[in-house]
């Protein structure tokens, strides 16, 4: 019988690695990014994304085959638990977003020029990307519903669409564009992929938009590309740039978002151990009516729900990525959704109790709380809103269960009624 919750000793001296830096190095630099230009950023970062590369730890997600470390979920869980504590941790181990799903879905998706064009040189981190299939007027959760059109015209596809939310397209290299080549061919099958690499004529970055995390116009445009909004008028794409056959779009789609997940609660998770640090320090420094916060019964329920809500998130996330590691990505779907769902909702309940415990110093921008609590409310819409994952962990959690007639299964007089006639022998009392 196999269960065990250590971690080996060559993979923990490599995590013990990973806070280093992360903690030493990229944290620090965090503080100070918005007043540094790109080249300065890229000066500062370079060496320490070469550390990384010599370290064999650049983007750790893909196989070795792309030039990762082939690491499994379980071991890209926990080195994503350390680089979910600071912004710009993942960038500087080759594992942002949405560049490291790019890339998967190019690994499956891609030809073996399209890999030389496009996928070697972003996973190497020459080139960036943006992925694009959100748009205004139809709902994310339903991409069936999307309007954007890719027309084929001789040698060319056409396309003319309305996106939005296309994260880093102001900045990036290429757009992978989800738009509609058949429009009546089964509902998963009318969409295809394709790149539009950054210049086309036909393709207008209209503004990024501003969010909840980035408020101001040009606030998340420093550095990284913020979510942007995307015409397409004519936009003229040669057929070498459709990913896979026409009607992949779907299944492209899903290549890039299941274990990301895993990898996405677990950064989540990092936020709530940092938030959760702050909580216990600020309970046990702050003084009120003469006595520490730590000891007032209500700070203490926010300490204990924070602490059981975290072990519980961290728990069931690793057995997803157990799951995964053991018995494939289709067994491993119901935790996937469940901890995605649960996870969005824990790291906004434990960063929201950190900031009450600090009262208007947490509620001030002079902590990351503040940030923090305006990222998280983001993950319940991102990679599939909460509506979504809820509907898929009951569609998964109801298969195989079946309905009764008359009584449930459970109906104590009529189960009593069996247990009589097993036992009829032994009833001696009344």
């Amino acid at each position: 019988m196999a269960w065990d919750f250590s971690t080996d000793p060559e993979v923990a001296a490599e995590l013990a690695w990973i806070r280093r830096m992360v903690v030493d190095e990229i944290e620090p630099l965090d503080l100070v990014k918005h007043r540094m230009s790109a080249d300065n950023w890229r000066a500062v970062t370079d060496p320490l994304k070469q550390a990384v590369k010599d370290r064999g730890l650049w983007a750790a997600h893909l196989d070795p085959a792309l030039g990762g470390g082939g690491f499994g979920q379980v071991r890209l869980a926990l080195m994503h638990e350390i680089l979910g504590r600071t912004p710009s941790a993942p960038a500087v181990f080759g594992n942002q977003a949405p560049d490291s799903g790019n890339g998967e879905l190019l690994a499956v998706g891609a030809s073996k020029a399209q890999k030389e064009r496009w996928l070697w040189p972003l996973l190497d981190g020459r080139l960036t990307s943006s992925f694009s299939l959100t748009e205004p007027h139809t709902a994310g959760s339903d991409p069936t519903g999307i309007r954007t059109r890719a027309v084929r015209d001789g040698a060319d596809w056409v396309i003319d669409g309305h996106k939005w939310f296309a994260s880093n397209a102001r900045r990036a290299d290429f757009v992978l564009v989800f738009a509609v080549t058949d429009p009546d061919a089964e509902r998963h099958r009318r969409a295809s992929m394709f790149v539009v690499e950054r210049g086309t004529p036909g393709m207008r970055v209209v503004r990024d938009v501003p969010t909840m995390h980035h408020p101001y116009d040009g606030a998340a445009t420093h550095h990284l590309g913020g979510h942007a909004e995307l015409l397409f008028e004519g936009c003229r794409v040669p057929h070498e740039n459709l990913i896979g056959a026409p009607g992949d779009a779907f299944v492209l789609a899903q290549k890039r978002l299941n274990g990301g997940r895993i990898q996405h609660t677990m950064r989540w998770i990092g936020q709530c151990r940092r938030a959760f640090d702050m909580l216990c320090e600020r309970a046990l420094s702050r003084r009120s009516h003469g006595r520490p916060l730590a000891e007032h019964q209500l700070v203490q329920a926010m300490v204990t729900e924070s602490a059981i809500d975290i072990r519980a998130l961290r728990l069931m996330t690793l057995e997803a990525a157990w799951i995964w590691d053991h018995q494939g990505p289709a067994a491993a779907r119901q935790a996937v959704s469940e901890v995605k769902y649960r996870g969005a909702r824990i790291l906004h309940d434990v960063v929201d109790r950190a900031i009450q415990v600090h009262g208007a110093l947490g509620y001030s921008a002079d902590l990351p709380l503040e940030e923090m609590y305006r990222m998280a409310r983001n993950f319940r819409l991102s990679d599939g809103a909460d509506e979504v994952h809820v509907a898929q962990v009951a569609k998964l959690a109801l298969r195989g269960r079946r309905a009764v007639e008359g009584w449930p299964s459970e109906h104590i007089p009529t189960r009593r009624a069996a247990a009589e006639a097993r036992f009829a022998t032994l009833l001696d009392l009344p």
